[in-house]
Formats: C-alpha cells, sequence, structure tokens
C-alpha cells in the first residue's frame, strides 16, 4: 500500500463521528481512502449518511498530524498493518460491517487457518473454569484451531496459555495501543504469545485501555473466529456482551455450563436456556457443529522437558521427575533455588509445556 493511502486510512480512521461503517462506505463510494480528503464539501453532502457535522470533522486538518505521527511510529517500529481491502484481512471479520477499516499486528500471525475460535469468559476464573479450558484445548489440539482471546486475566490469559502449551497459533486482541500492554502484569506472557501467534489492534499505538475500548475491542473478538466459546460468566459481564455480538454476527456461539447456584456460571447457564448459545460438554460438540474433519491427523508436538533447558530448569525437572506432584516451597527446598527465583523458572516452564500447575501451588510434569 502506498504511503498516501495509509496515511489516509490513518486519518480517517482517528476522525470523530466517522465510524467503520461510513468510512468503508466513503471509501467504496469515492475510490480509496486518499481521495475522499481531496473531495469538496458539496461533494461530500451528496453522499447518504454524512453530514455538515461529519464532513468539518473529517477535513480538520488536525487528524493528518495525528496520522502523520502514528505513520511514523508504525514505520519506525515495523509494525504490520492490514486493512479491510487486503486480501489477508482476516476472512470472518471482514464479512462483519463494523469491522475496523484498519488494523495493526505484531508478531507471527497467519490467518490462512480458518479453524479460527474465541475463548473468553470471567476475570474471577474458578478451578473448574481452568480444568475445562485445558482439557478443551488439549483435545481440540489436534485439529490446529487459531485461539483468539482478549488478554485480559481469568479465561483470556488461560487460553493463551493453554493454547501456547498444546502449540496452537493464539491471538490476543487488545483493547489499547501497541505502546503499552494491559495488564501490566501479563508483560511476562507477550514474548510467547508473539512467537505463538501475536497481538492485534484498531488503536493508536498511545491509545489507553478506556472502558469504551474494551467494548469495540469485543466485537473483532467476535467477529475474527467462526465460533466463540465463553468458559464462565457472572450473570452480566465483558464475555456476555461477546456473545451478544457473535449471534448478532450469525456466529456459533458455546456456553460451558454450571451449577445453578455457582456465581460464575449463571452467564453461561443463562445463555443455554435462552438459546444464546449451545450447551458445550467437551471438544466433540464444537467439532461436530463446526463440522471440522474428525479424521484429521494429530499435528506434531513439540518436543519439550529435555531440550533447551537450563541447569535450574534441568534440575527441577529431574527432581519432579522422581518425586512427582510437589508443593512450591518443597521444590525451592530440595534444589536449593530461592523462591523468587523458583516462581520465574516454573513459569517458564509451564509455558515450555514441561509442568503444568495445579491448584495450591503444586506442580508436575507433563
Amino acid at each position: 500500500m502506498k504511503e498516501e493511502e495509509i496515511l489516509a486510512l490513518l486519518r480517517l480512521q482517528k476522525t470523530k463521528s466517522i465510524g467503520d461503517i461510513l468510512a468503508k462506505k466513503l471509501i467504496t463510494t469515492i475510490g480509496n481512502a486518499n481521495e475522499i480528503f481531496k473531495e469538496n464539501k458539496k461533494s461530500l453532502l451528496k453522499i447518504k449518511g454524512i453530514g455538515s457535522y461529519a464532513i468539518a470533522n473529517l477535513l480538520n486538518e488536525s487528524n493528518k498530524k495525528i496520522a502523520e505521527k502514528e505513520f511514523q511510529y508504525i514505520t519506525k517500529n515495523k509494525i504490520a498493518y492490514s486493512c479491510f481491502l487486503d486480501d489477508g484481512y482476516p476472512k470472518y471479520l471482514q464479512h462483519c460491517i463494523d469491522a475496523p477499516i484498519l488494523f495493526f499486528k505484531t508478531g507471527n500471525i497467519d490467518f490462512s487457518n480458518q479453524r479460527i475460535i474465541s475463548i473468553v469468559g470471567t476475570r474471577r476464573m474458578t478451578n473448574y473454569g481452568q480444568g475445562f479450558c485445558k482439557t478443551l484445548l488439549k483435545e481440540l489440539s489436534v485439529y490446529n484451531p487459531i485461539v483468539v482471546s482478549g488478554f485480559a486475566f481469568g479465561v483470556d490469559i488461560c487460553a493463551h496459555k493453554e493454547a501456547i502449551k498444546n502449540n496452537l497459533q493464539t491471538i490476543g486482541v487488545l483493547a489499547h495501543g501497541l505502546g503499552q500492554i494491559y495488564p501490566k502484569t501479563h508483560k511476562k506472557y507477550m514474548h510467547q504469545v508473539c512467537e505463538n501467534g501475536g497481538f492485534i489492534t484498531e488503536f493508536f499505538h498511545d491509545e489507553n485501555p478506556l472502558r469504551e475500548n474494551f467494548l469495540k475491542r469485543n466485537r473483532i473478538v467476535a467477529g475474527i473466529s467462526k465460533a466463540t466459546i465463553i468458559i464462565e460468566s457472572a450473570s452480566k459481564g465483558g464475555s456476555l456482551v461477546t456473545a451478544d455480538i457473535a449471534n448478532s454476527y450469525d456466529r456459533d456461539v458455546f456456553a460451558v455450563p454450571g451449577r445453578i447456584h455457582d456465581i460464575m456460571s449463571q452467564g453461561c447457564n443463562n445463555l443455554i436456556y435462552g438459546n444464546k448459545a449451545h450447551l458445550l460438554k467437551s471438544s466433540e460438540d464444537i467439532v461436530k457443529m463446526l463440522n471440522w474433519d474428525l479424521t484429521k491427523t494429530p499435528i506434531p508436538k513439540q518436543p519439550n522437558q529435555y531440550i533447551n533447558l537450563t541447569n535450574n530448569e534441568q534440575k527441577i525437572v529431574d527432581f519432579l521427575k522422581t518425586n512427582g506432584q510437589q508443593l512450591l516451597d518443597v521444590i525451592a527446598i530440595e534444589t536449593t533455588i530461592p523462591v523468587y527465583q523458583l516462581a520465574t523458572i516454573l513459569l517458564q516452564l509451564e509455558l515450555k509445556n514441561v509442568i503444568q500447575s495445579l491448584p495450591g501451588k503444586m506442580f508436575e510434569l507433563n
């Protein structure tokens, strides 16, 4: 894409009162984004859906400077981007009328695989939800899907981590720009996500994670995938909004049922009861509903515990191999590794799919 066209798209994206739907209409009517800013006010007024207020914002020169600044950032930092007219734009998202005209991406994302699922849910995930998510992605790994989520606490980060463990591509959809990460505690997972997929966002690099941005983010999570899976949710929550959006896009929605008095299952139970989601008992439900090939050969698994381990990592592996499940404190004592160092090493082993964490700060080999 030529520099003048990307600058025009950035300017258009930053224009107040010009949403994605109207922006696409302007582009398709006039020919391209760059030509929009060469049109006079009289010509623009002839386009149905645009008024004087929108045109005033559209022709505001301050947006041009903001666009130039963002272009300098993405050029300097080698940030990739994708326009809704590009062949490489995600197929399912391209069919959504309000999908972003442009989004930015980092990592090693490959949208050629059309088996894309979104997994979302509460930030206060229970052991029940965590166990279901782990089992689900382990069983689905033979179909090699792309796993999409919002990189938030709870279900989101669990889905990303389990995707990485099972050698699956995973994509984090951000509610802010690429110049920061939210929540900050998840910065430690960024490298692994980028190696196994990456991040996408429609927001300029210095955009903060504002409340309204999360709602906008949810439409990408719902639109980019063939199906949205709700692992756990209270009676109200952002994941239920994502489910509603997915339904509006005529996508499959699945919800994991729970006991009627469990707070974090109320949202899922209500979706199922209201026929707004398929009841999800196991991975087989997804495979059948999405018509995935039941005879697909399992993808090769990456060798884990005996390759590229540090001395301390190997020491932990050897100890767990001999002694089975062990508490974090016991591992620290027996391996003579300080707890403050051990926590980081255990995390690295977990991300390498060598060990898995269990409730109560217990760990065991995979």
